[in-house]
């Protein structure tokens, strides 16, 4: 076996463009007990023969064992058989319970350890719907919004997918699959469930469907959704590959066909800034969870938010103008000067607007729409509302 490269890739694509014709392979990928098995045969006989390794690059990992780390056996009745987890969960999953493994020591499955990679992949699987769904009208070529037209919260959502994209490359090129699913797992839940897509939502459903609002928070997703169907692709194969042609009608038969997005390098002013603004929203969101344990409001859209900030924090708050609200996800927001951060949560006494649930004292100012407040009325008859770029 120690011959396999003589035999298999001379003359082959592998060994193609090499000037001395050598055969040699891009991967040896076995066991780790191979290092004196086949990777070691192999790299005796090719060293005599052409005076080099076999391989450019080498790979090892350890073999598959129980949820307590003991050696599969018929006696101890903990195999785990993959057809009959592709069968009851699909494929999909056993890919991306390898793949969020870290193969350079065993690998360990069980029922308990596959619930919890189901979980990961609901988790990726809605985001990604979620993603489909809120571009599903968007058509990059006629509704991108330019980058200088676009809101700043869409610019550092762009930013953040950019970082992220390099660094997972990074662990791609050296084949270490189990921290791009982790950070992909955090992105979904963190920066995009529990952020972004959580500020998004008022400005997606309330605002008119092709509003420069809307239009840029679509730009921003597409761009992100582009993205993540390439990051994922290597071990969510089905996945991706299923939402390829609802995602980019047309463009090409397979995600196979394509290569990972272009990005700008990242704005680090616009990353340390948002980073800072997402800890405070952070505090505002604790603080408004125990006003609502204590009874005192229902949603966060029926509070109220006054925050006290040093110098730096009150530059960062007032930049936003009116729709530091709607990071909150409150119905009033407002920042002025402070020796420290500190925060005031009190409940709405206005009005709720029965179409975008917020809170105001507009609510019905126009009798022919009694129930829904001015910025609705904007949004659905008028020139509609204007929102901070930068």
């Amino acid at each position: 076996s120690g011959s396999t490269f003589f035999h298999v890739l001379r003359g082959s694509h592998a060994g193609a463009g090499r000037d001395d014709g050598g055969p040699e392979a891009d991967l040896y990928l076995e066991g780790h007990d191979q290092h004196r098995g086949w990777f070691h045969s192999s790299l005796l006989i090719a060293c005599a023969i052409e005076g080099r390794a076999p391989y450019r690059g080498l790979l090892t990992h350890g073999f598959a064992t129980d949820g307590q780390g003991r050696k599969m056996s018929k006696s101890l009745g903990n195999t785990v058989v993959p057809q009959s987890v592709s069968e009851k969960l699909g494929a999909e999953i056993i890919r991306l319970w390898v793949a969020s493994t870290d193969y350079s020591g065993d690998l360990n499955i069980d029922d308990k350890i596959l619930a919890r990679v189901v979980d990961a992949y609901r988790r990726i699987r809605n985001t990604l719907r979620f993603l489909l769904a809120n571009t599903s009208d968007f058509d990059p070529a006629k509704d991108a919004v330019p980058a200088e037209q676009m809101l700043e919260i869409d610019r550092y959502a762009i930013d953040r997918a950019a970082q992220l994209q390099a660094d997972i490359l990074q662990h791609y090129e050296v084949y270490e699959f189990h921290p791009v699913v982790a950070k992909l797992q955090v992105y979904c839940s963190e920066d995009l469930g529990a952020f972004y897509l959580d500020v998004l939502k008022d400005r997606l459903y309330t605002t008119a469907p092709k509003s420069l609002a809307r239009r840029s928070a679509q730009t921003a997703l597409h761009r992100i959704t582009d993205a993540m169907l390439r990051w994922m692709a290597p071990f969510l194969s089905f996945t991706a590959e299923e939402a390829w042609p609802i995602f980019a009608p047309g463009m090409s038969p397979s995600i196979f066909t394509q290569t990972y997005a272009a990005f700008d390098a990242p704005d680090a002013a616009r990353l340390a800034k948002w980073s800072r603004l997402r800890e405070i929203r952070d505090a505002v969101n604790k603080e408004i969870e125990g006003v609502r344990t204590a009874g005192a409001v229902g949603s966060s859209l029926q509070a109220t938010v006054a925050v006290g900030a040093t110098a730096d924090d009150l530059a960062l708050l007032q930049s936003l103008g009116e729709d530091l609200k709607f990071v909150f996800i409150t119905s009033a927001a407002s920042a002025t000067a402070a020796e420290a951060l500190s925060l005031a949560v009190t409940p709405s006494t206005a009005p709720k607007c029965e179409r975008c649930w917020h809170y105001r004292n507009d609510v019905g100012a126009d009798p022919a729409h009694p129930t829904i407040c001015g910025r609705c009325t904007s949004n659905l008859y008028g020139a509609g509302e204007t929102r901070t770029v930068a």
